[in-house]
């Protein structure tokens, strides 16, 4: 009795010796599975009404590194779901978020997940972080056509470095253009709004208990500005999902963890809408 490889039985392709690249084998053997493959014949902006993921930020802490998304996702104007996750653990040592079309987007994570475990089960060890996030990159370049039509996915990848021993950040444009993001970056449609609470409340070297807090706040500015990004829900116990990488590996908080972060940012804005100030100098 045969097995069944994507529906079919195995074929030459899968016992040929190849790369250690999963996203390789498929670009020889199923090339119709990767992110983008089906968008052709869509016309420009064909994305927008298809539900799209937002705000996602991302800042090193003293020991590691750790990101943050809402649970908002939006067609149009229209709130499309209330408590979708954008943020994902890519291995044991690094993590993703998304913003832009969430369905491409998913599966962008999942092939890239799928990606680094390949990889480590071929080669006996694990793609150094320069290149998980290398990787990503072309995952992000081969999406450039569904992009260009408007199905535009962007990515947020952080991870702890065994090297330098510290958490690092990686952005992306449309292009699969990589960079390096120092201290804390954000993503999405209320990034301009989240970076500008991240420069004034980040301090380096901070606990992660801190970071958690300052990525807290960024992102319930986002959502005080931005429409398509979603605060916390008290009511209906939806919070932002929360990881944290360091040496030890990655951890996504509990829904209760990440809760007392959320309600602990809400009882302060009640007192004081605007948020906590930067103090205007550093105490010597």
């Amino acid at each position: 009795m045969g097995l069944d490889y994507f529906g079919e039985r195995f074929t030459a392709a899968c016992m040929a010796t190849g790369t250690s690249s999963f996203a390789d084998f498929l670009t020889t053997s199923a090339p119709h599975l990767l992110p983008g493959a089906t968008v052709g014949g869509l016309g420009q902006g064909a994305g927008l009404d298809l539900p799209h993921g937002t705000t996602i930020v991302a800042a090193s802490f003293d020991g590691g590194v750790m990101m943050a998304g809402d649970r908002r996702s939006t067609a149009g104007n229209m709130i499309a779901q209330r408590d979708i996750e954008k943020v994902f653990r890519s291995d044991d040592y690094s993590c993703v978020g998304i913003a832009g079309v969430a369905g491409i987007g998913l599966e962008l994570v999942r092939l890239f997940q799928l990606e680094l475990e390949h990889y480590e089960k071929l080669e006996g060890r694990s793609l150094s972080l320069e290149g998980k996030a290398n990787r990503l990159s072309a995952f992000v370049r081969a999406n450039l056509g569904g992009a260009m039509q408007g199905l535009v996915v962007v990515p947020l990848f952080a991870g702890y470095d065994a090297e330098t021993q510290q958490g690092r950040i990686f952005s992306y444009d449309v292009a699969g253009g990589r960079y390096e993001e120092h201290k804390f970056h954000s993503i999405g449609s209320g990034s301009v709004f989240a970076r500008g609470s991240l420069k004034k409340l980040y301090t380096d070297g901070m606990p992660a208990d801190d970071a958690i807090t300052v990525c807290m706040q960024a992102l319930y500015d986002a959502a005080d500005d931005d429409s398509a990004t979603g605060g916390p829900d008290l009511t209906r116990r939806i919070y932002p999902v929360v990881a944290t990488v360091t040496e030890d590996g990655f951890r996504r908080l509990t829904e209760e963890e990440a809760g007392g972060y959320a309600r602990a940012v809400v009882d302060e804005r009640m007192r004081s809408p605007a948020g906590p100030n930067a103090p205007l100098r550093q105490s010597s």
